[in-house]
């Protein structure tokens, strides 16, 4: 196999530099890359900290994704396959896709939706869930996505932060083998939620449902009135094309609102460079479309290009350790977009498993959410890429609407640094700064910030500007806060650091988690690793940290030491460890994070909380039983 080839970085930087330098010159170039229905008048108007992009300009993100693949060889490509954990397959063409879109938007229509309603998405991963997004934007209304792992109170409040008045659920989900009822979790939410008044069920299973007369209508009763075809309506560059609600443990979530125009313009250009993605790529981005990497990574940006897209319901791992590999194998997918925390899981397995499968379809690889250990990245590289395929590890937020740092096979193959998300995309302006908003010397950790808008940049917070003024514009003046720690190295690489408020404060020094969890994965023995802070009166916060082995070593004292010494190497004797406790599973979402929060109440001896989110209840019990022996045993020395 033929390994990557590296070319000089320098040609890349310099175009970097010149998309940067006049920001409305290159974004308009790339715009042009779009159809339009209407060219817009003016293509930035910028009133600190609100940005207009392409305005008078008018599109229509559904006529982008599929109508005009029609008029080509695309018309009976497949756009999306489908596959659950249990083996059941769809397939849509191009055609198939635009077909069941156009049924659903008229569908929407005959309920009374218009532009600008809000239409609530509470839908596992399944097709109807691409298809309904792409009606709903088709008719100029605003989709909603809720993850179909969040709590009925969560979904409630998106609810009425919204307004919204029609919600698309599913009876059920399927996770694990074991159907999740999301009918059921919508009745509560709704109880909470009176502003609901039509609620759209697609029946999965014969199980019986309880439906509201009057309310709960079922999907394959309404589709059958349907029309055809509705006509894709022109939609302003800046009529939202969605809300999506961050997710956080604390606090209200914000409703992020993304535009029509910009965003779609930032994700058609920053696909092509990162992924080289075209019409013959078979894309699989293992996130779910609860998220915004879902929206952009398997609604839009893949079916702006023609892509094919490929859509799992169904954890990693189950019902076998293999279940990735083979469907890489089957579907011969070509670019896979996943999380270090899913790759992490997989070291734990061995790469025994992965040589029993073909990977050599795959091109690119991609690792996105949180910051990815050189370690991972080494794995990746050589077990599931074959030593032949470049790792783009993206950085980007669900405010920024698309990738702004990352390798970008797709116009030069800037050299790869194992754990360095590399360079700013062209056109973003990004920078590492102190407290008072000042750039830093290399190999200085700051926060990172950007210093000029951009097209995919949120709009606002859905109905509450001071909140988007506060969060984003108040920390710097003139500068977006992303809320990240980075350094940027002697080649002007960026290095993720994690969250700022991911940290631990230990003796006045401050340490983010993920740089700490980083040197324990640098372990060679260490799978997955989880840092928390535990309160301490003296040094105010102690480091612990819980360890998944990987396969083939079992807990012992010595590999505690092994730790702390890898830990006093890479940082310091300052992250020396207080505790290390061995685990088999750490509580996780659905989506792949860990949950902190779950491991610091449980340390705390607090009540736990909403656990909605949790993928597996047994990784809670286990946390808890290790701790109580470790506390039974210190007890004994005592």
């Amino acid at each position: 196999m033929e390994k990557v080839k590296f070319y000089p970085v320098k040609g890349y930087i310099d175009f970097q530099k010149g998309a940067t330098a006049d920001i409305e010159r290159f974004w308009e170039k790339e715009a042009t890359k779009l159809e339009w229905f209407k060219h817009w008048d003016k293509v930035l108007e910028w009133e600190e900290p609100f940005a207009k992009w392409f305005v008078g300009g008018e599109l229509n993100a559904s006529y982008l994704c599929i109508d005009r693949h029609l008029y080509s060889w695309h018309k009976n490509k497949v756009a999306l396959y489908w596959e659950d954990e249990a083996g059941n397959t769809k397939a849509y063409s191009y055609f198939q896709l635009y077909r069941e879109v156009n049924k659903f938007a008229s569908m929407l229509e005959n309920l009374g939706v218009k532009k600008g309603d809000r239409v609530v998405l509470y839908l596992p991963m399944i097709p109807e869930l691409t298809i309904a997004m792409l009606a709903t934007v088709r008719i100029g209304a605003i989709h909603t996505v809720v993850f179909s792992g969040f709590s009925s109170q969560a979904l409630a409040d998106r609810i009425n932060d919204t307004s919204a008045e029609v919600l698309i659920a599913a009876d059920v989900g399927l996770r694990r083998g074991k159907y999740v009822p999301l009918k059921q979790i919508v009745d509560v939410a709704l109880k909470a939620a009176p502003a609901i008044k039509k609620v759209v069920v697609i029946k999965r299973t014969s199980e019986e449902i309880n439906m509201v007369a009057g309310r709960d209508l079922l999907y394959h009763d309404l589709i059958r009135d349907a029309e055809d075809y509705v006509e894709p309506r022109p939609m302003e560059s800046m009529h939202p094309l969605f809300i999506l609600y961050t997710s956080g443990t604390t606090g209200k979530p914000k409703g992020v609102v993304h535009s029509t125009g910009g965003y779609l313009v930032y994700i058609n250009s920053t696909y092509k460079w990162v992924f080289d993605i075209s019409d013959e790529s078979v894309y699989w981005c293992t996130a779910d479309v609860g998220w915004v990497t879902g929206h952009t990574s398997i609604v839009y940006a893949p079916l702006l290009h023609g892509a094919t897209v490929l859509m799992y319901e169904g954890a990693p791992d189950y019902p076998h350790p293999d279940r990735w590999w083979e469907i890489i194998e089957k579907y011969g997918v070509t670019i896979f977009y996943t999380s270090p925390t899913a790759i992490k899981m997989f070291m734990r397995y061995g790469d025994e498993r992965i040589k029993r499968y073909n990977l050599s379809s795959l091109k690119i690889l991609g690792s996105v959410g949180e910051v990815i250990n050189p370690e991972v990245w080494e794995w990746y590289y050589k077990n599931i890429g074959g030593e032949r395929c470049p790792i783009v590890d993206t950085w980007w937020q669900t405010e920024t609407g698309g990738i702004m740092i990352s390798p970008v096979p797709g116009i030069e193959l800037v050299p790869l640094k194992p754990g360095s998300a590399t360079l700013p995309l062209p056109g973003i302006d990004a920078e590492v700064v102190d407290e008072e908003g000042k750039p830093v010397d290399t190999s200085v950790k700051g926060h990172l910030v950007i210093r000029k808008p951009w097209p995919g940049m949120l709009m606002g917070l859905y109905n509450n500007p001071e909140r988007y003024k506060e969060a984003y514009w108040s920390k710097f003046k003139g500068l977006f806060y992303t809320g990240d720690y980075a350094i940027k190295d002697e080649d002007g690489y960026f290095w993720l650091l994690g969250r700022t408020d991911e940290v631990l404060k230990v003796a006045g020094h401050r340490l983010g988690t993920a740089e700490v969890e980083g040197a324990v994965i640098g372990a060679p023995f260490v799978a997955e690793a989880a840092v928390i802070g535990k309160p301490d009166p003296i040094k105010g916060e102690n480091i612990i940290v819980f360890v998944i082995l990987k396969e083939g070593y079992e807990p012992a004292d010595e590999l505690k030491k092994e730790i702390v010494k890898e830990v006093r190497k890479q940082i310091g004797p300052i992250a020396t460890p207080q505790e290390i406790h061995f685990v088999d599973k750490l509580p996780k979402t659905r989506s792949g994070k860990i949950m902190r929060r779950v491991l610091k109440t449980i340390m705390m001896d607090k009540p736990l909380g909403d656990l909605s989110t949790l993928e597996d209840e047994a990784s809670v019990e286990e946390v808890k039983a290790v701790y109580e022996d470790f506390k039974q045993m210190m007890k004994k020395k005592a």
